[in-house]
């Protein structure tokens, strides 16, 4: 299939319960265990223990209608407000967050979450505190210049965006163009933090494959410090699935805060 006729993630959009059962979910044949949940989750948990990213607010500016990427985030922060490029994503959201039928089951990373803590069974309450954290999901448009107009949201302490700007930007100029808009949304002096994938240029959900940004590590850092950050923290982990659901060849974790 020629990339040109990838369809666009925030254009186009997917089955978002049929993107986690393909790249979140414990399926026996859910390839991505190492790659999407443990990489994420184990290097949040070390950046937000040595404690100086914490605050008042935090938005979540990330693809899909993920969650386990916030467990370690609940902790030092009083509000999660969550951004959405998709109605869709948000229907799938709101149904774990009211705890409805049908909802998807987030257990496999709870577990996963107290074992990287070491912390065994001591976290009955961790959903529930999830939720109590959350008190707004929000639609927001990418091409405002308030992206959540007429709504203007609080300066954040600190940003989580996860895999949304490989998906949505078409090339380096909007992967930029992108960056500032977060940057925006921050306090001076506030944390960004990005997981994405390297190399990548497609992803697949259900029969459609859907375009992503190519780029490298060193892409990601001239752009950062072109818009006014600075990088406290950077990994690169090669690829470990097995799948060609997808084809990044490594995945990127950087922890930056905006010059004051």
């Amino acid at each position: 299939m020629a990339s040109s006729t990838y369809k666009r993630y925030h254009v186009h959009g997917y089955d978002p319960r049929q993107h986690l059962e393909h790249y979140a979910s414990d399926k026996p044949d859910m390839a991505f265990e190492e790659d999407v949940l443990k990489f994420p989750m184990e290097n949040l948990a070390k950046t937000f223990s040595l404690g100086h990213i914490r605050g008042d607010v935090l938005i979540d500016f990330s693809a899909s209608c993920m969650i386990h990427h916030l467990y370690a985030a609940c902790e030092f922060f009083n509000h999660i407000i969550v951004l959405k490029v998709s109605e869709r994503c948000i229907m799938e959201l709101k149904k774990w967050l009211d705890m409805r039928t049908g909802a998807f089951n987030w257990g496999h990373t709870l577990k996963l979450h107290r074992e990287i803590q070491g912390i065994g069974d001591e976290l009955p309450d961790k959903e529930e505190k999830m939720r109590s954290a959350i008190p707004h999901v929000m639609i927001c448009d990418l091409e405002k210049e308030n992206m959540t107009d007429p709504i203007v949201l609080p300066p954040a302490d600190c940003i989580i965006s996860v895999w949304l700007l490989d998906n949505v930007c078409k090339d380096q100029d909007d992967y930029i163009r992108y960056l500032r808009k977060c940057s925006r949304l921050l306090k001076p002096g506030g944390h960004l933090i990005l997981l994405g994938g390297l190399g990548m240029t497609y992803y697949t959900v259900g029969k459609d494959r859907f375009h992503v940004f190519t780029y490298d590590e060193a892409f990601a850092r001239k752009a950062l410090a072109g818009e006014g950050f600075v990088i406290d923290d950077c990994k690169v982990k090669k690829r470990t699935a097995m799948c060609d659901l997808v084809d990044y060849k490594a995945s990127i974790f950087i922890v930056a805060h905006k010059e004051k």
